[in-house]
């Protein structure tokens, strides 16, 4: 809504070539009081709004600035968008007024959701954060109209847990991430929580070696899915840095030069170091990176391990499965990865560092 009723009676008046007199005695009025009007002195009577728009043939709504908002859906759902994403508290007003409209729309329902989560979050307001999961709760039994991937009834309840959380109820907030932890994806909440309360320090463990493992197993695949980029730009130098950033880290997790379920992966990492440093024209480099893999492959064949708690920081009475599908074997992991590169020069390499040539 933009009320601008003095400029607009200026504007009109200007756009007909009247002077404010002439516009005065149109309407029966003193020329003082147009000038009043002009100046945002005072306003018409609604009589006299009437007849200036009737004068200028226009509405009075025009008149008066006031701009009609769409309050379709659609058109709603994208203006709780732009406050929330312009960190607009008006957008509060907004959503309580398209709450009333549209109570059982997912869209609405879960966007003044995050209004109100957003803004209790910043300003530490318990109503807002409360007025938010009571919004959240039902935007979960709306969840079937849903049409964004990146909401799910995991991602609603975790801003229900973070609510709870920021209301200092721990016990709510570690309540509803343990029973909304599919395949230990809020290991690293709960365990950090548990952490952080400081009575529970080996149930935090738990979880926090759980989650250990599981994001050094996604940093394998990030890792991995970086290098493909590079290699196909034919930025070898990128991919270089970044695996041995990754070697580098993952080495930190080795418990006394012990062997463990990440030397499979740092194999793969050695192999494509070869392969870039060749590429890049070091063969001296390249050598010494598969001399590394091959060390890494005696090591773990001589005795294989894949139990979590080999490495370090990990400790764990849970009972884990791990496996890769980088070959039953160390030694079957580097011939793999040497033949996925499908490089005649890495092939040969490999030859004479097998055969200590």
């Amino acid at each position: 809504m933009n009320i601008n009723l003095s400029d607009n009676i200026r504007a009109h008046r200007r756009a007909y070539s009247l002077t404010q007199q002439q516009l005065a005695d149109a309407l029966g009025v003193t020329v003082g009081a147009v000038y009043k009007w002009e100046a945002n002195l005072s306003t018409p009577d609604l009589k006299l709004l009437v007849e200036l728009a009737d004068l200028f043939d226009t509405s009075v709504d025009v008149l008066l600035g006031y701009e009609v908002k769409s309050n379709k859906q659609a058109d709603t759902v994208s203006r709780l968008k732009a406050y929330l994403r312009d960190r607009d508290k008006e957008g509060l007003v907004e959503a309580e007024k398209a709450l009333i409209r549209y109570p059982n729309s997912f869209d609405v329902v879960y966007r003044s959701a995050m209004l109100y989560y957003s803004f209790g979050l910043i300003s530490c307001d318990e109503g807002m954060l409360r007025r938010s999961i009571r919004l959240l709760e039902r935007a979960v039994l709306l969840l079937e109209q849903n049409s964004d991937p990146e909401i799910s009834e995991l991602s609603i309840m975790s801003d229900i847990a973070n609510a709870w959380s920021c209301l200092g109820d721990e016990e709510k907030m570690l309540d509803i991430l343990k029973k909304n932890n599919p395949r230990g994806i809020n290991n690293d909440l709960i365990g950090f929580s548990l952490a952080d309360n400081g009575s529970r320090l080996e149930e935090a463990v738990n979880y926090l070696s759980a989650a250990l493992v599981d994001k050094l197993a996604a940093l394998v695949r990030i890792v991995m899915g970086y290098v493909n980029v590079y290699f196909r730009r034919e930025d070898y130098v990128s991919g270089k840095s970044l695996l041995g950033l990754a070697l580098d880290f993952l080495a930190g997790f080795k418990e006394n030069g012990q062997s463990s379920l990440l030397d499979k992966p740092c194999i793969d990492f050695y192999v494509c170091l070869a392969f870039a440093d060749l590429e890049l024209g070091r063969r001296d480099e390249a050598r010494a990176s598969l001399l590394a893999a091959k060390k890494l492959v005696e090591e773990f064949d001589a005795a294989p391990d894949y139990s979590v708690n080999r490495l370090r920081y990990v400790k764990t009475d849970k009972f884990y499965i791990t496996y890769d599908n980088l070959g039953k074997t160390a030694a079957d992991s580097l011939i793999k990865a040497i033949n996925d590169m499908d490089s005649k020069a890495l092939a040969e390499l490999w030859k004479e560092v097998e055969h200590g040539e």
